[in-house]
């Protein structure tokens, strides 16, 4: 037999395969078409045009995210990535990269792979609560690594992540919350491998032609469950958000680089990544939409958030109440603690991670009188401190439907503190927002004060101050090296 009939016959049984199994192929593709549209803006991001807002944003978070991965550096996650990345790279020589916070190098994507751990080690990053995702540590270590292996400078890096955002920040929405709820997907990991892949294709500035096959290569590689919930050491949970994104979408974005080709506007194509089953049916919130709508125009950046407290982002609220009651409250008195709060209530009462339990974090605000990085991420300390344990027995988690928001709006961040002392005194606080939420934004002072606090105790003061101003005009930064020696240790 020739290869050419070999190539007939090959051709037949494909055809043949693909109409018994969906039928529809041959259908008009699905509208509103979404390929063409993201493949402009990805490829005209280089040099596309961004609000000051924006920018200023963007320059904002890329220094929250170094920030956390300077504060992370040796909890758990970041340690056993590193380890990871070290024992695949060997002695790299070629396409190497920094692990960010250190002076190690690693094969490109192994590098980002454990700069994204580290960034996510503890609760500390930023998120986009109206997505479910935690952009920074896997799109900044993504931008970052490749400024600094192809001499790239700050300003690519903005851009890079700006870009990387609003892929991450809109492929969840589109997809639908409740779909990916309902499916056992979880966001957090979904969203990232896009706002990787982006990010890296504008810093590679791969032409639009490519970007259908960069798309295509994140839809098989997007993945994630919500049994992140479950995990106690938070390393999963540091790979669902950030790693496993951070190498699945520098690894697309490589494969188009180099050629690799797929299935051509697989997002637009019956039987495609968006028309698969779990997206579809009555109940679907499916939205093709929120893909393209005012893309270049509306950007995603001003919905990400920062976490003003080295908690779980549906925590703060609670945590803030807690800490203004304090002063009225003492640990040997309390009778009881009741939060009252909206959303996923159970997972932040039931919850293994010290910083996602609401009743671990109350217990330690009130033996220590504050709360701090390191006691809010202790795993020992929640098993094993007898006090601790005493006071969790008298603290209530509860929803208050209430506190709700109507279907479409964005979801409540609030929480009702009620705690009772053994004299029957009574004392309440309501929390409707914690500063650095989208509606209540931090102001750069803010968000430079706890990059400092996170940095000083390891890079010294002088050196946290210096990194914090070159994040503030990231654009004269000439390499992306300069950044990752500011904060390596």
């Amino acid at each position: 037999m020739t290869s050419a009939s070999r190539r007939g016959l090959l051709a037949g049984a494909t055809a043949a395969a693909l109409g018994s199994l969906a039928p529809e192929a041959a259908a008009q593709p699905l509208q509103p078409q979404v390929t063409p549209a993201l493949s402009r803006f990805v490829a005209a991001s280089p040099s596309a045009s961004i609000p000051e807002d924006v920018r200023e944003a963007g320059r904002l978070h890329i220094l929250d995210t170094l920030a956390s991965i300077v504060a992370c550096r040796d909890l758990q996650p970041a340690v056993l990535a590193r380890r990871f990345a070290e024992q695949q790279s060997g002695a790299p020589r070629r396409n190497a990269a920094t692990i960010l916070g250190t002076q190690s190098r690693a094969a490109l994507i192994d590098a980002v792979f454990a700069s994204a751990m580290t960034g996510h080690a503890a609760e500390i990053n930023d998120f986009i609560p109206s997505a479910f995702v935690q952009p920074g540590p896997p799109i900044v270590s993504a931008a970052v690594a490749l400024a600094e292996q192809r001499g790239l400078g700050g300003d690519a890096v903005l851009r890079a992540t700006i870009t990387g955002y609003e892929l991450a920040s809109r492929v969840p929405k589109a997809l639908g919350l409740r779909n990916l709820n309902r499916s056992g997907l979880a966001n957090h990991g979904i969203g990232p491998v896009f706002g990787v892949a982006a990010a890296a294709a504008s810093m590679m500035r791969l032409p639009e032609a490519r970007i259908p096959d960069l798309l295509t290569y994140c839809s098989q590689q997007a993945a994630g469950s919500w049994q992140w919930l479950l995990d106690v050491e938070h390393v999963e949970k540091a790979f669902v958000f950030a790693g496993m994104g951070a190498r699945a979408g520098l690894q697309a974005a490589l494969f188009a680089e180099l050629g690799f080709t797929g299935v051509r506007n697989n997002l637009d194509q019956p039987g495609g990544f968006l028309d698969q089953g779990v997206f579809r049916g009555p109940d679907s919130d499916l939205d093709r939409s929120r893909l393209i709508d005012g893309l270049g125009q509306r950007w995603e950046m001003p919905h990400a958030a920062f976490k003003r407290y080295p908690t779980g982002g549906p925590t703060q609220p609670a945590v803030e109440g807690l800490l203004k009651l304090l002063p009225e409250l003492r640990a040997e008195t309390v009778r009881q603690v009741r939060i009252e709060m909206p959303g996923r209530w159970q997972a932040f009462r039931d919850a293994e991670m010290p910083a996602l339990n609401l009743r671990y974090l109350t217990a330690i605000i009130l033996i220590d009188r504050r709360l701090d990085f390191v006691s809010a991420q202790s795993l020992e300390r929640m098993r094993t401190d007898a006090a601790v344990h005493a006071l969790m027995g008298r603290v209530e988690i509860a929803h208050d439907p209430a506190q709700e928001t109507p279907p479409g709006q964005p979801r409540a961040e609030s929480a009702r503190v009620i705690a009772t002392d053994s004299s029957g005194g009574r004392h309440e606080a309501f929390v409707p927002y914690v500063l650095g939420y989208p509606s209540h934004p931090m102001a750069r002072a803010d968000v430079e004060a706890k990059a400092l606090d996170l940095m000083a105790p390891r890079l010294g003061s002088r050196r946290a101050r210096e990194a914090i101003a070159r994040c503030r005009e990231i654009e004269t930064v000439r390499s992306g090296a300069e950044l990752v020696r500011l904060i390596a240790s």
